[in-house]
Order: structure tokens, then sequence, then C-alpha cells
């Protein structure tokens, strides 16, 4: 289960992040939210690490092309996810002709990967409210916690010089008019001051990726304080899709979809490719436990990272490893090629393990089929238990959640 590679920010022209700076941003390789050019070569070498690590275990023959539905590519149809799909493939079955399967039309959400309300009534909005209140001591707490890199980045964009503060409409990031909406047929919403702030922070270290430097408009900033940059967002994304409640539904689609694919005995591999937002449900819903990265800027599910479910069998049992992978911070701004093992002198993307909370892995790291599904089908029937009493109402394929 796959986030897309670097991409270019969300919004353009006379966006809000780009009035809080005098400066000029990055010029993007790609339009607004599309994949960018470095985004497609650094998904084309983890295709590549991928290719090399399952040839090297024998898991699959050299120059492999697959048979009837032994492997399968599902994207979300926005550009910047349908495109990871494909850069992936060129560097993993570089000698087959893999169709990317999607179900729309370019840019329209696909609602398997929509992280979406699709169940709602009173009772249940009032308890995914309630589990994201009691986040980190509620939204204003949680967000006065990042206030200091708040401060800095005001700084390092030069805020009190830009448009928006000699017009008077904006002269700091607050977020003390921060709601948050959940509604059926819809992702769940911030309103208020700070989203501004989680786009500029998104625009920065999009930025920070593209320009390979670790200063932005003439400030030196040390990966302490990019990481803190990347709080800031990590707030947005936690109150939205993190609380348990919430991710039950959520996720429902993708969790159920995973749990038949690990059920699928004719399946080889197969590639999600969505967005950040369903990693963060994804583990939300199973209660897994991301580590926080080493050597990323991004703290738990860093840009074009990989949830990776290995199915394992000792001859009488099976196994699953959840494992985080990603490109560290050098090799994305270094566009380094990977290997799987030392014996090329080439580095290795990172390879983190997830644990499960409440379950318990053997010495191996594994974890068993049967513990596994049986949480994915937990998941599934909190879903179920939800009381449907709202009327359906027009589908939105907004981009605000996705990233």
């Amino acid at each position: 289960m796959s986030r897309h590679n670097i991409r270019s920010p969300l919004s353009s022209g006379g966006a809000a992040y780009m009035r809080v700076t005098p400066h000029k941003w990055f010029h993007w390789s790609s339009p607004s939210s599309q994949l960018s050019l470095r985004g497609g070569v650094l998904e084309t070498e983890m295709g590549q690490f991928f290719r090399k690590w399952v040839v090297g275990e024998g898991l699959l023959p050299d120059n492999y092309r697959p048979e009837g539905d032994e492997v399968l590519f599902y994207a979300n149809s926005r550009q910047r996810t349908f495109a990871t799909a494909k850069y992936f493939s060129a560097g993993f079955l570089p000698y087959a002709n893999v169709e990317i399967t999607h179900r729309f039309d370019e840019d329209v959400m696909d609602p398997v990967f929509t992280p979406k309300f699709t169940k709602m009534n009173d009772k249940y909005r009032q308890q995914v409210i309630d589990e994201m209140n009691a986040m980190h001591g509620g939204p204003q707490a949680w967000m006065q916690s990042v206030q200091p890199a708040l401060t800095m980045m005001e700084e390092v964009i030069d805020m009190a010089k830009s448009p928006a503060a000699i017009e008077g409409d904006t002269l700091h990031f607050f977020y003390d008019d921060t709601q948050i909406k959940v509604e059926k047929d819809d992702e769940p919403r911030m309103t208020g001051g700070y989203t501004l702030a989680n786009s500029v922070a998104d625009a920065l270290v999009l930025q920070c990726y593209e320009t390979e430097s670790m200063v932005a408009f003439g400030h030196e900033l040390t990966t302490e304080q990019w990481r803190a940059i990347c709080g800031v967002k990590e707030v947005y994304d936690g109150l939205l899709f993190t609380a348990h409640s919430a991710a039950v539904n959520l996720a429902y689609p993708l969790v159920s979809r995973i749990r038949e694919e690990l059920n699928n005995e004719g399946r080889k591999f197969m590639f999600l490719c969505g967005h950040d937002s369903n990693l963060a449900s994804i583990g939300a819903a199973l209660r897994l436990v991301f580590p926080e990265t080493e050597q990323a800027l991004e703290l738990h599910t860093p840009i074009g990272s990989k949830l990776v479910f290995e199915k394992w069998s000792n001859g009488t049992e099976e196994f699953v490893a959840i494992n985080l992978v990603y490109q560290n911070l050098s090799e994305l701004q270094g566009r380094l090629l990977l290997s799987w093992n030392d014996d090329d002198n080439l580095p290795s993307p990172m390879v983190l393990p997830v644990t499960v909370e409440g379950l318990t892995a053997n010495a191996d790291g594994l974890y068993r089929l049967t513990d596994i599904d049986a949480r994915m089908a937990k998941a599934m029937a909190e879903y179920d238990a939800i009381e449907d009493e709202t009327t359906d109402i027009e589908d939105k394929t907004s981009d605000d959640g996705q990233r």
C-alpha cells in the first residue's frame, strides 16, 4: 500500500500559501497536485529496489512476466497516484507491459481511496468528535504544542513582509477558529487558520525535496527544524484521519481489499497506490503502530512510503510481516540508486517494522495470518455496526485532504 511520490503543491496561481511570503516558490516541474519529474525518477528507483529484492530472494525470476492475475496494480485515479504506480511498475517489471488499473477519469477520486464517511448518525458523529477532542488534549492543545514551529515558519517565509501582511489580512499563523466537520459522503474536514499553516508546511517540505537543499528562502534549517515543520502537518493529518472510530469508516474499502489480497492464493504481488491519509486511516483502523521515521523529515508516512504486507509460510502455518519502506532524505534529494544488499555498494531504503497493538510477533517479527485476519475482520465489523441514519448527499471530489 503506497503513498504517491513527490508532487507539486495542491494549489497554484493565487493560492493562499503564495500570498504569505514575499519570496517566489520553487518552479514546480508539474502542474498543481501532479507527480513531479523527480517523483517519477524516485519511484522508478524504488520499483527497481523491489525488483532486486524479490529476484535476489528467489521469489520471482529475473525479467518476470506475470500470467493471468498473478500481479495487480491498482491506483487512485488522481494523476499523482496513477503515475506513481506506472513508474514503480517500470522499475519493478521492466520486461512486462503492466496495465495500471484505475476506475475513473483523470483526477476523479476513486471511492476506494477516498477517506470519506459512508455511514453516519448523530451518536456516531459525536463519538468521532469526542475521540478527536481527546487526542493530545484536544485540537487547540495539540496545535499549541507546535507553536514554536509556526513561529519559525513565519520567520523562514518572511511573513511580515508578505502581500498578505501588507494588506493586513494575515499577520501570523492562527488556529483559534479551527473547526472540524464530520459529515456523511465527505472526508473529515478542518476549517480555519490552521489549514493555511498546513499548506505552507507542505509546500516548504516539497520545495526542500525538489531543491536538494536544507535552505528555505535564505534560512539554513537543521533536520530537527524540518521535522518540526513536518510536525505541523502531523497535527492536521492526525486529527482528521487517525481517530480509530473515524478510521474504521474512512479506511473500510482498503482494509477489506488488503484482507482479500492476503487470502488470495493466486496473487504474487499487488501494488495499491493512494495517499498519506490512506496509510494513516488504515493504520488507525487496524491499530497499527507506525515507527517514528529515521533519516527522514516526515514523522510517520514519508512521501513515497510503502506499507508492505508480506505473506510467509513455514509449511504448516501462515504469517504476515508488516514493514514501512521509504527512501531517506539523502536518497530523495540525491536520487540515489538503491540495492537490497551490500553487494552493489549502493544504499538501501529504510525498512522499519510496523507493530500491531495487542498482538505479539514471534522471534522473526512475524504475526500469525489468522491474527491479522481477525484484526481486519474486527475493524470491518465495527464499520458494519455503525447505523446509517442520514440521506446520501452529492459525492465530493475535493483534493483538500489528499496529500
